[in-house]
């Protein structure tokens, strides 16, 4: 008789991700299911029999009815199991059952033919963060020695590993907090996932075309055209049900009916017969799909719906998708010369890949490339970036040597945590230069369902200079500065020299360098007739001059002269200098072929190359793009706070006790804020709510006097018209006058929110902010308290966890931050102190993701102390914007909340 289930409760449904396998394939894990009964018996039919001897220390063939109920009914608390499937198959199992409070037994089981793929890891990973959430504090699992599969599962993981021998037994233990190491392994195997996923697209050794036509002007003509007139290296494959050929190849009904592998398939049929072609590339083992059919998101809502099956479905059989409606992929590498993708333009060789998401954009961009001389690496164009995103692209270019600069040009950002970790890392080998369409409005194409960010934009602007991303304003800037990353070395400093035939444009570039923070240390006026040699020896010393990092060179020719032997000598000197060198030459834009130097890798254009622009306010403003990327690179990040005196333990237990009295969330009072501070070194000062002269009077007196009488209420203390505090109260008359002035100024006194408190030292007002934004996680904020610089918005930002460096730069770079710095003769405030509060709060917010936002409002910054005023916390239950931060997920489908 089977044994009763346990009481069910529901799993929560962030439990359940599509994820990436370590070949780059996609898998579905979820939570098991009552209904799973038969799933899993298949499923244990197919393990071997030494795979089940390592799970259960004894032959057992088959599961009793028992044993299926028993695996398949849990109760998602103390007993909690996971599947991975994929193509409607279970392929491994894992599973968790408490044996003391906070400690439970974990076990896995995966089928012997997808063992190897990193699916235990992944297994492991999930069931950690499901057992924080339920409270687990460690993991124990009882491992036969044989089983070194298992052991190196748990070992490699990185956390910290215990481990022992009962019985012939290896018995290991575990906490499953996240540590660096922890979160470092999960990181670099998230990193070769999804770079494995992406290389295939790029470098796949056949290709099917399925939508290929015999019709001129159709798409599915266009793409086989464009493959075999780009010379692709790979095979080419047609498919059309109802013809024999296509352009001259061989056309076969379906995918599967082609003799040889295939890699991609390229989809240009209708919407409604994708995922026809989805099941029919399943079927055939293809990797990966190029879905350049329109007819999904971008339409509206029943688009979306298909959208979200389409996806949903090719993942489910392990398949990567790029698209839908997109233009393609291009790889300029001549071993793979891949032109998939609808733009008849195949753009040159060269150091750069692109990243877009809009088709017809992707045309004109390839254009721009191809005029400027430029040239790209790869290129990919996402679409509605239903699965495949920047950030996978990002992944693969960081290890990819033909790539050198990153170009992305982002219509909407579905992850932006998840982007700022990855291009941090990515910006450090290698720079990217973004721009980003909806800065001012938010707005995003109709194909990307992707939620508002709750941060102010300056949070989004700081997340990318946080990242090392050079932002720019429009593609033209965008080109303008890839060009001179990709042929020129980076500045070592932001000093310039001007080097030129033209007074007028000399000082244009003087003044242009100013305005955008270069220090131009040498201008060198040639004059109108200045020749060849006169240019060399000016742009020698300028490069020699130790007190330059970097050289404008202007060239407006003489009438009926080339200017060639001009250009000849811009590019020896280019290409020979270790100092940046821009120019604006004739008024060219790009790399003009008489700036080019040859490039031993038939690259359009070589290393040395001296990029031109139209205008030198141009070339300066790219300079100095240049030149911030380069400081970022050279800035540590600082020491991150000291934990020692940190009890985060202590602040959890404030938090967690809060929500299990409120499980709705709530307000923190005066005591819990207090406490919750002080557990990570913030001081605050104590405050009285008072109701009545004789409270304020009583509390007056208790306090010493010395004390302040102030109404709390926001719409009073917001507001400088109208008077709020009265200060420096030493006796009972003196309250008295205060609280009659007070509320003779103060109509709405009721609410007016009275408290007493001691006489803080003066002080310029700051204000610390922190709050848990649903897509970016945490941010902190700063700035001078008060209604003024609110309305100007002058507050500066960052992502947490936050080094010195960034809460230093983070008090400076305020445009009132002179305020702290003796402005008109005043006092130089303790400014290692604020910066001390910017750390604390930050670590607080990035420990504690139950934190919704965490207010310090009134912080008196003196000379030699930070006086926190004023208080406020609010929590909610655990976010699930960091379900990604410790276990490995794929963006949900369709990109509806948090696409990667």
């Amino acid at each position: 008789m089977a044994e009763a289930p346990h009481q069910q409760t529901t799993a929560p449904r962030h439990w359940e991700a599509d994820v990436l396998l370590r070949d780059g394939r996609t898998a579905h894990l979820r939570p098991i299911r009552p209904e799973d009964a038969q799933l899993l018996i298949e499923f244990y039919a197919r393990v071997s029999d030494e795979s089940k001897y390592f799970r259960f220390f004894s032959p057992m063939p088959t599961l009793s009815d028992r044993d299926v109920v028993r695996f398949t009914q849990v109760d998602h608390v103390d007993r909690v199991a996971m599947i991975v499937e994929l193509g409607g198959q279970m392929i491994a199992v894992g599973r968790y059952d408490v044996v003391k409070p906070g400690e439970a037994e974990v076990a896995f089981l995966v089928e012997d033919r997808h063992q190897g793929r990193g699916i235990a890891q992944l297994l492991l990973e999930h069931l950690a963060q499901a057992g924080r959430e339920r409270g687990i504090e460690r993991f124990m699992a009882e491992v036969l020695p044989d089983n070194q599969k298992m052991i190196h599962t748990f070992r490699d993981a990185g956390y910290h590993v215990a481990s022992g021998y009962e019985d012939g037994v290896m018995v290991l233990e575990f906490p499953i907090d996240p540590t660096d190491t922890s979160v470092g392994v999960m990181v670099s195997r998230e990193h070769r996932a999804e770079s494995a996923s992406i290389e295939r697209f790029f470098h796949p050794r056949s290709i099917a075309v399925v939508g290929a036509s015999r019709r001129q002007d159709t798409i599915g003509q266009a793409l086989v055209r464009n493959l075999v007139t780009g010379n692709y290296t790979g095979r080419v494959h047609a498919v059309n049900p109802t013809s024999d050929a296509v352009s001259g190849l061989p056309a076969y009904k379906t995918v599967n009916d082609i003799p040889d592998e295939v890699d991609v398939a390229i989809v240009a049929v209708p919407a409604d017969a994708v995922q026809d072609v989805v099941l029919d590339c399943a079927a055939k083992g293809v990797h990966g799909l190029v879905v350049i059919s329109s007819g999904f998101a971008e339409t509206g809502e029943e688009g979306r719906q298909r959208q979200r099956r389409l996806v949903g479905l090719a993942r489910s059989y392990g398949l990567r998708l790029i698209g839908p409606n997109c233009l393609g992929v291009i790889n300029t590498d001549k071993d793979t010369s891949l032109n998939a993708s609808l733009s008849p333009l195949m753009p040159p060789a060269g150091r750069a890949g692109f990243f877009c998401q809009s088709g017809a954009l992707g045309s004109a961009i390839l254009e721009k490339v191809n005029n400027r001389g430029l040239g790209l690496s790869t290129f990919v164009s996402a679409g509605n970036r239903a699965d495949v995103s920047g950030n996978d692209l990002l992944q693969y270019w960081e290890e990819d040597d033909s790539t050198e600069v990153v170009m992305m040009y982002l219509e909407s950002i579905g992850n932006p945590r998840k982007f700022s970790r990855v291009a941090r890392r990515v910006s450090l080998r290698k720079p990217i230069v973004a721009v980003r369409s909806g800065r001012t409005t938010q707005g995003v194409p109709m194909g990307h369902a992707v939620r508002k960010i709750a941060a102010p934009q300056q949070a989004v602007d700081a997340m990318f200079a946080q990242a090392g991303v050079i932002q720019v304003d429009n593609l033209d800037e965008m080109f303008d500065v890839a060009q001179l990353l990709a042929h020129q070395p980076l500045p070592r400093g932001r000093r310039v020299a001007v080097v030129g035939n033209s007074d007028a444009l000399g000082l244009l570039a003087s003044d242009a360098a100013a305005a955008v923070g270069l220090v131009v240390n040498k201008s060198v006026a040639l004059g109108a007739d200045a020749t060849a040699d006169h240019f060399e020896d000016a742009l020698d010393a300028a490069i020699d001059d130790p007190d330059v990092d970097a050289v404008v060179a202007v060239y407006i020719p003489p009438l009926n002269v080339s200017g060639e032997d001009v250009a000849n000598v811009l590019a020896a000197v280019g290409e020979q200098s270790d100092k940046p060198l821009v120019s604006s030459f004739l008024g060219a834009e790009g790399v003009p072929e008489l700036l080019r130097v040859p490039d031993v890798a038939g690259q359009v254009a070589g290393r040395g190359s001296v990029p031109s622009y139209p205008a030198v306010e141009a070339a300066v403003r790219a300079l100095a793009r240049v030149v911030g990327y380069a400081v970022w690179l050279r800035t540590p990040d600082g020491a991150t706070l000291d934990a020692t005196d940190l009890d985060s333990v202590g602040a959890k237990r404030i938090v967690l006790d809060a929500l299990r009295d409120n499980p709705d969330g709530v307000d923190l009072d005066a005591d819990q804020v207090r406490e919750l501070l002080a557990a990570y070194g913030i001081e605050t000062w104590a405050e009285q709510r008072v109701d009545t002269l004789k409270e304020a009077q009583k509390v007056g007196r208790e306090l010493g006097w010395d004390v302040v009488l102030k109404a709390t209420a926001g719409h009073l203390r917001e507001r400088p018209d109208l008077a709020h505090v009265w200060r420096n109260i030493d006796s009972a008359a003196e309250m008295k006058d205060a609280w009659e002035s007070l509320n003779q100024l103060i109509t709405s006194t009721d609410s007016a929110g009275w408290v007493v408190q001691k006489n803080a030292p003066p002080g310029v007002p700051v204000a610390i902010s922190s709050m848990e934004d649903p897509l970016f996680g945490p941010v902190v904020s700063f700035g001078i308290a008060g209604p003024l610089t609110e309305l100007l918005a002058d507050r500066s930002y960052r992502i947490p966890p936050i080094g010195e460096h960034d809460a230093a730069a983070m008090v400076r770079e305020i445009k009132s931050s002179p305020m702290l710095f003796g402005y008109r003769g005043s006092e130089v405030v303790d400014v290692a102190e604020v910066e001390r509060l910017v750390l604390r709060v930050a670590q607080l917010q990035h420990d504690l993701p139950q934190i919704t936002s965490l207010d310090l409002p009134l912080v008196l910054a003196g000379g030699d102390r930070a006086s926190v005023l004023r208080a406020s916390v609010r929590v909610d239950p655990v976010s699930q914007s960091r379900t990604d931060w410790f276990a490995r997920r794929l963006p949900s489908q369709a990109g509806d909340t948090s696409p990667g």
